[in-house]
């Protein structure tokens, strides 16, 4: 029989497979737990609506490759709902509303310093969740007094040559990107015979109102008759598997650099300063 959570990275880095009694005797103010954030929503015709869901897990997955066995470094069970009401009315999306989400991760913050633990990872896939995760890791860090960080998948770096300036400016859902590294992880979930492509006209006339640019709030909707936004049909297995090597390799190190940082230390550095 099949095993959902099967092989290295589950075995070694998935929290829920210890009992109650080794997870007493882990060392949890040393540990970082990692909450992977994703969503179910539309991704056009030829990826699967769990897409962002696979990319959190996935781009963990290789990360975890590098950084040392020893590492204190803990994965909770991906959730796989996020905000995606820009979706709604379009078969496939599955949306949690603002507090919805906002409670349960603080529910989650609350179980874990109840537990013990001191830091935990925000680490989302889905573009929609962004700007109300950073409102909710301070609801967290001011309730619960947890370290809490927040990482986004979108904002990590990508070789200049991987994607075309126009997919960079305005590819930014179900496109080149998402399609290459579906491709890389679950190819028999992508559906090559139905890839489309669509860029936003008035997106392409505009000087400054781009997505990563000054943005405006927008539903898919507005947006686009597909359900996506870029070229899906110059993706490729080899493309994605690029950019999860180099997704892996920068988690990894920021990871690292998370299990070393103390707040503690700056107001510390910062009162012998002023004293100077």
């Amino acid at each position: 029989m099949a095993k959902r959570y099967s092989g290295k990275f589950w075995e070694d880095r998935f929290l829920p497979r210890l009992s109650s009694t080794q997870m007493q005797k882990l060392p949890k103010k040393d540990s970082l737990i990692i909450l992977p954030i994703g969503a179910v929503e539309q991704h056009g015709p030829h990826l699967p609506v769990f897409t962002d869901t696979i990319l959190a897990e996935t781009v963990l997955e290789e990360a975890l490759q590098y950084v040392p066995s020893d590492s204190n470094i803990w994965v909770l069970p991906p959730l796989p709902y996020g905000k995606s009401n820009e979706h709604l009315g379009r078969a496939g999306t599955f949306s949690l509303s603002s507090t919805t989400l906002q409670s349960v991760i603080l529910d989650i913050g609350r179980s874990l310093k109840q537990n013990g633990f001191r830091r935990l990872l925000l680490f989302n896939a889905h573009g929609g969740n962004s700007d109300l995760l950073n409102l909710i890791a301070r609801e967290v860090r001011l309730e619960t007094d947890l370290m809490v960080f927040r990482l986004n998948v979108g904002g990590l770096t990508l070789e200049e040559n991987i994607l075309n300036e126009t997919e960079r400016l305005l590819g930014i859902h179900g496109g080149d990107y998402e399609t290459s590294l579906i491709m890389a992880s679950y190819p028999d979930w992508v559906r090559e015979d139905e890839l489309p492509v669509e860029y936003p006209e008035l997106l392409q006339k505009s000087k400054f109102l781009r997505f990563q640019k000054s943005n405006f709030a927008w539903t898919i909707d507005d947006v686009s008759s597909s359900g996506i936004l870029g070229n899906a049909r110059t993706a490729s297995a080899e493309k994605g598997r690029r950019i999860y090597e180099q997704h892996g390799k920068e988690v990894a190190e920021i990871l690292l650099e998370m299990m070393n940082f103390e707040i503690v230390s700056l107001i510390a550095k910062e009162s012998i300063e002023i004293k100077k």
